[in-house]
């Protein structure tokens, strides 16, 4: 028991990115055991998506490698992503689909078929607050709603680990609370990793903190442990330089 609970699930090692001569991230290394909360913390265009698209297997690094649960996401991309859920910043949902369709298309797409299929769609409508809504057309949905289904086709084949990225970005506060508190319940059975510039977010939800700036990791530890007089704010502020980060990085790495 105690072997897997302490088996590592996401897995970075030396990643790096160039186009060109622009370095979006370099040499970025941490794992993730299982079982964590993990805040992946920095300003707009520190590099935190072009790293989780990379974990993620949608972009391939310039240099190093990165694994889910043991699977090389380059070599061994079908079992890395059976092991993955993964939620973009700005997913895609087809807006002509009601959530039913969608899932059962994302289902199928997954190779789930049968009883098991109507079970999982039947599991995350119900996880992810959709009832009321699963026959309306995607597109007219609200914010809020359009996340609840991108997190739905992400749990659909029931990952291990879960990462998201900006998963709160454009909701309103009610939104984001009740986003919130199903990040920290599905914390309880699996590993995520969440992106974020928002300092509220670090403190509300995650155990564990990751900070990038202009592409490089410089801080891995406890939330306390990033604090400066209470706040994360400062420390924030001290350890990206503020406003000195590059504006063109917001364009390209962000």
């Amino acid at each position: 028991m105690g072997e897997n609970k302490s088996q590592v699930m996401i897995q970075a090692n030396g990643l790096s990115k160039f186009y060109g001569d622009f370095v979006a991230i370099r040499d970025i290394s941490f794992s993730i055991p299982r079982g964590q909360i993990v805040a992946f913390l920095g300003p707009n265009g520190a590099g935190k998506s072009t790293t989780m698209k990379i974990i993620s297997g949608f972009l391939s690094a310039s240099e190093g490698e990165a694994s889910i649960a043991g699977h090389n996401i380059r070599t061994d991309r079908l079992a890395a992503s059976r092991n993955l859920g993964y939620l973009p910043e700005n997913g895609p949902l087809y807006d002509g689909m009601t959530p039913m369709e969608l899932l059962l298309f994302f289902g199928q797409v997954r190779g789930i078929v049968g009883k098991n299929l109507d079970q999982r769609i039947e599991a995350v409508i119900d996880e992810c607050a959709l009832g009321q809504v699963k026959e309306k057309p995607i597109g007219k949905l609200s914010r809020g709603y359009r996340q609840r289904v991108g997190l739905a086709q992400a749990l659909l084949h029931n990952p291990e680990t879960l990462i998201m990225d900006e998963p709160t970005a454009g909701l309103d506060p009610n939104q984001i609370r009740d986003f919130r508190n199903n990040i920290k319940r599905l914390g309880e059975t699996k590993t995520i990793l969440i992106s974020t510039h928002i300092l509220q977010e670090v403190e509300a939800i995650a155990e564990r903190v990751l900070l990038v700036n202009e592409g490089r990791l410089i801080f891995d530890g406890k939330p306390t442990e990033l604090m400066q007089d209470g706040s994360l704010e400062a420390k924030f502020h001290e350890l990206t330089g503020g406003l000195k980060h590059s504006a063109t990085q917001e364009e390209g790495s962000s």
